[in-house]
């Protein structure tokens, strides 16, 4: 007996024992099969990424893809356990926002992206790991499903689940409902085959709209993925002089196929309706309540979380300004001195507090992939303990020149006001004296005029 070979065994396809001649039949013709693939077709490695949308494929392959991240979140969580012991809550926290996120998106590609950056990041930084557990669970927090759906939705999949029934149950059914709908007039009839159309009309063009949304999510996906890998491109090349003083340069580029990530990115949080809030340190809110004045802290917390004090930090004229408005709007009664005090007192906590916020955003978001293997422990000034010194003397006499530079333009903006004081009195007092001076020269010509009167009264 001959014996196939291994390349072809596992081809062959065996069928029941009662039919040889059919086996016989297929096992040649699948030995035919295999002689027609062409070696450069089997040799074909599969491709790395993903080439198509995966909305597109078949539930099996949306089910893989779900199994395929759930085992990928494991091994993260595996990851992240022994690095948090100190605080496990923070991992029953990722566990809940991963159980309320919707499924459509525990099984797409945009989750597997998500989850293998964090996992490699993490894995290359680990004094990092708390911020890449926040950054997955700020994603988790946007894809979660925040209604229940209703019972009239839940309805069709009781039906599916239905759909094992016997072939004798479903054609008494459907024979009850020929004889009913034969039953009906005519009319009846026809109005609900037409009620009937139009709602599968409605459904078809439903599904259609979901198939487009679907394929321009995955597009817009697609093209975040390949600029990402321009960006990093552009990071990787080196410079000259020359080349930074062109129009074109790679800065440039970099910057401007980030703008355009930003705006596909808005574009993909309006179609999935989700917020675009990223969790940065630098979009939360500051508290400020420095001051003794309720009123003034409410003012100045206003304006420096606004959009405008965002892109223009405000200086020490703007806080001035609000202290002024609020003094005068409650009737706190402070004189020129207090408010100037207060001023001063806020702009420098306003200051701090805001140097505070852009520098944990910069620590939490800092480098490149130049240097993503860089880490605290490596810092030369913890080995050298006069650059240590160096470093701490130049923060204190940073801050002691700032100090003195807000002290120095406080006091012109106080000589300022002062000269402005003093200029409008004497206007005022100028402006008084003229008419006194009128009345005295209206007042001597009247006695010179009656002088002269009595004198010719006299000659006369």
């Amino acid at each position: 007996m001959a014996v196939a070979p291994a390349s072809l065994a596992d081809q062959i396809i065996v069928l029941e024992d009662d039919e040889p001649a059919c086996s016989s039949a297929t096992s040649s013709s699948s030995k035919r099969q295999t002689s027609n693939v062409s070696p450069a077709r089997r040799q074909q490695q599969a491709p790395t990424h993903i080439v198509h949308s995966p909305f597109a494929s078949n539930r099996k392959s949306v089910n893989a893809l779900q199994a395929e991240n759930q085992k990928l979140f494991s091994v993260f969580l595996e990851h992240c356990t022994s690095l948090t012991k100190d605080c496990p809550e923070v991992l029953t926290f990722l566990q809940t926002k991963h159980a309320k996120a919707s499924a459509e998106f525990l099984s797409s590609v945009e989750f597997r992206n998500t989850l293998g950056r964090c996992l490699t990041r993490a894995q290359a930084n680990s004094s990092k790991t708390f911020v890449y557990i926040n950054e997955l669970c700020t994603v988790l927090k946007q894809h979660s499903v925040k209604k229940r759906p209703a019972l009239s939705q839940a309805e069709p999949s009781a039906s599916t689940s239905g759909a094992t029934r016997s072939a004798p149950d479903s054609l008494q059914s459907k024979t009850k409902v020929e004889e009913e709908e034969e039953g009906k007039p005519a009319a009846e009839r026809a109005s609900t085959s037409g009620v009937q159309e139009v709602k599968e009309e409605s459904e078809e063009a439903q599904r259609k709209a979901k198939r487009a949304l679907r394929k321009q999510i995955a597009h817009l996906e697609n093209l975040l993925k390949s600029y990402n890998d321009e960006i990093s491109r552009l990071q990787q090349a080196e410079l000259t002089l020359d080349d930074m003083e062109t129009e074109d340069s790679t800065y440039i580029q970099e910057h401007k196929l980030k703008r355009k990530m930003m705006k596909i990115y808005e574009k993909l949080c309006e179609l999935k309706g989700c917020n675009t809030l990223t969790g940065r340190v630098i979009e939360q809110k500051i508290k400020f309540n420095t001051t003794r004045f309720p009123e003034i802290n409410r003012k100045i917390e206003r304006f420096i979380n606004s959009p405008e004090a965002r892109s223009n930090p405000p200086d020490y004229h703007d806080i001035r300004q609000l202290v002024v408005r609020v003094n005068e709007r409650h009737n706190l009664c402070l004189n020129r001195k207090q408010v100037s005090q207060i001023a001063q007192e806020a702009f420098r906590d306003t200051g701090s507090l805001l140097q505070e916020r852009r520098h944990l955003d910069l620590v939490y978001n800092f480098g490149s992939r130049l240097t993503d293997a860089y880490k605290p422990a490596d810092d030369p000034a913890l080995s050298d303990l006069s650059l240590l010194k160096k470093l701490r003397s130049n923060r204190e006499v940073a801050l002691s020149r700032l100090d003195d530079v807000i002290k120095k333009y406080a006091v012109k903006q106080d000589d300022t006001e002062e000269q402005e004081r003093i200029r409008r009195l004497e206007k005022n007092g100028k402006e008084k004296e003229k008419p006194e001076e009128g009345k005295q020269t209206s007042q001597a010509n009247g006695m010179e005029e009656e002088e002269e009167d009595e004198e010719r009264r006299g000659a006369g």
